[in-house]
């Protein structure tokens, strides 16, 4: 698909004015800016970035009833039961929880439901299955529960009561729960709406225990330092895909020096098991590779085996589980692959469907586990929003994801009479459909969709940070793209372009990479760099050159050596 280069032009006097400041390249500059970040309280804010800046967490909604109800069911030896989402961000959070209630001697255990039998959130079935035989007298759920109206309404009926932890889209009619936790409400003035589910259940934590120390409660033990719980922290809100701005980057910043460190057995296993450099460990390793593997086990078995991993004490079985976390992940990539080679070759078939603004997809035998990663890799690759849903006995349950021009959430609110139940972000959803609502869904969506875009908005587009010659590449500036980390949402990694590149030579690594060697002339004189371009089809013969070139500019660690490598993204 053509693709849309856009050259990002920053003010020429804001790029010189931010270069005398931090004496930095004109390129970092560019890119601060790029970002909104300019004024001497954006760059300090961006740089500082120790946990001590936090913002106060006191200011979220319900936040002070949470903490009273918690600490009288620990004054009363209550049996708390801790409700999690399958995915990485509800797992770390469960096992967040977990872990600090334990250590301070709560009656605590956890329960995350079965992708597939139980489907997302705190239902009815929970309460009368679960909570009510085990004498759960109070429920907190992390990274759901924000929709649970009729279970929570069921735990109040059964005298059960619920303490919600959440950051998904929350309607204006709220669960009957004792505390309802999640920035995104109407009435809630903390500003933290950017948080993943573990960042609430971590600021939760921070109140909680300044409400213990004012109540001496440390007094005989030792007060726990929450920036050992931070690892937990960046796991989840990297593999959740939310902005890192302000709260979310310190946390991950912090999150990633512990992970580092590595006193965690689960996470030495899994690091491991990916053949990572645990001191070089960055914002890419835990997406593309840690937080997969954490994922499959809610994907295609059960998050319980992620959540046991990560609270493994000794190395020798966190290595059997980590291993077992791998299997599960290859099982998960072929089941993937089948699924996207089967949407690929019905596409092929039926050109008409690309001809539409939206993707709606059905299959009675696709893994519902999977879905959310093939709606993902279809977006990428056709840029609309895509719904892919599986049926059985008259339901279809499925997986939505779309482009930054189209809010995902709106337009299935305004296709609610279609669907039986859904919920999600801007960008990804799942929802519940009855089979005999499928088709009109199909033209109610698109019909949504087209008036919501515009033609331009399904062009997917290039943002280029940077024109860069390769003259001007030094160590200097890859040591300062580097000071920009961790990179991801809303601090995407910075897209550099170049002109009028020579390829010296080129050699197929694996069966889908090609490494390079590229030199640009100016002048008389030229600079060659090593490059590596990722996921091509190496049996197409290259050219002698590039016209123009889209890339990120990284260092290169290898067996305690570093060099500057560019990372081909467009050509």
């Amino acid at each position: 698909m053509k693709k849309e280069w856009q050259i990002l032009q920053p003010d020429i006097h804001l790029v010189e004015k931010l270069c005398t400041i931090l004496n930095c390249h004109p390129a970092v500059a560019s890119i601060l800016i790029n970002r909104n970040i300019f004024s001497s309280e954006d760059v300090s804010n961006f740089f500082n970035t120790s946990l001590n800046q936090l913002s106060p967490p006191f200011s979220i909604k319900d936040m002070d009833v949470a903490v009273d109800r918690i600490l009288k069911a620990m004054a009363r030896k209550e049996k708390i039961l801790i409700f999690g989402d399958y995915d990485v961000d509800g797992i770390t959070a469960t096992t967040l929880l977990l872990e600090f209630l334990h250590s301070v001697d709560a009656d605590v255990s956890y329960y995350i439901p079965h992708r597939i039998a139980e489907g997302f959130g705190l239902k009815i079935d929970h309460i009368s299955d679960v909570a009510m035989p085990n004498g759960i007298h109070l429920i907190i759920t992390v990274d759901c529960g924000s929709d649970s109206h009729d279970a929570v309404k069921a735990a109040s009926d059964a005298g059960i009561d619920v303490i919600i932890t959440d950051h998904h889209m929350i309607s204006d009619t709220m669960p009957p729960a004792v505390a309802l936790i999640n920035p995104k409400r109407n009435d809630c003035p903390s500003g933290f709406h950017d948080l993943s589910g573990v960042g609430v259940a971590f600021y939760l934590l921070i109140c909680l225990r300044k409400k213990l120390r004012d109540t001496n409660f440390w007094q005989d033990r030792p007060e726990p330092n929450l920036k050992n719980y931070c690892d937990l922290v960046a796991l989840g809100t990297l593999a959740d895909m939310v902005p890192l701005t302000r709260e979310n980057r310190i946390l991950i910043k912090a999150g990633m020096n512990i992970i580092r460190s590595s006193h965690r057995p689960g996470l030495n296993a899994l690091i491991e098991v990916c053949k990572i450099n645990k001191h070089a460990i960055d914002s890419d390793d835990i997406v593309f590779q840690l937080a997969p593997k954490l994922n499959s086990a809610g994907r295609i078995d059960h998050a319980s085996t992620a959540v046991e991993l990560l609270r493994a004490k000794d190395i020798k079985a966190a290595r059997t589980i980590a291993h077992s976390l791998n299997r599960l992940n290859q099982n998960r990539r072929n089941i993937e692959n089948k699924i996207l080679t089967e949407v690929n070759d019905h596409l092929k078939n039926n050109p008409h469907l690309l001809r539409k603004n939206t993707l709606v997809l059905v299959h009675q035998d696709w893994h519902l586990g999977i879905l959310g990663i093939v709606a993902s890799r279809l977006t990428k690759k056709y840029f609309r929003p895509v719904v892919l849903i599986t049926t059985a006995d008259g339901i279809g349950k499925g997986s939505a994801r779309s482009i930054p021009e189209v809010n995902l959430y709106e337009g299935l609110s305004a296709c609610s009479e279609n669907i039986e139940n859904f919920g999600g972000h801007p960008m990804a959803a799942g929802l519940k459909i009855k089979t005999e609502n499928i088709d009109p869904f199909k033209n109610h969506f698109e019909n949504i969709v087209s008036h919501m875009a515009k033609p331009v908005d399904f062009i997917p587009k290039i943002a280029i940070d940077y024109k860069l010659d390769f003259v001007n590449i030094s160590d200097k500036l890859i040591d300062e793209l580097e000071s920009l980390k961790p990179f991801g949402i809303a601090n995407h990694e910075p897209l550099f372009m170049t002109k009028k590149v020579n390829i010296v030579s080129s050699k197929r690594v694996g069966n889908h990479h090609r490494q390079m060697v590229l030199e640009q002339k100016i002048g008389k004189s030229g600079k060659t760099f090593n490059a590596i371009q990722f996921n091509v089809d190496t049996r197409i013969p290259l050219k002698d050159n590039f016209d123009q070139m889209a890339y990120r500019l990284r260092w290169n660690r290898w067996n305690g050596r570093k060099n500057a490598q560019i990372v081909i993204e467009e050509t």
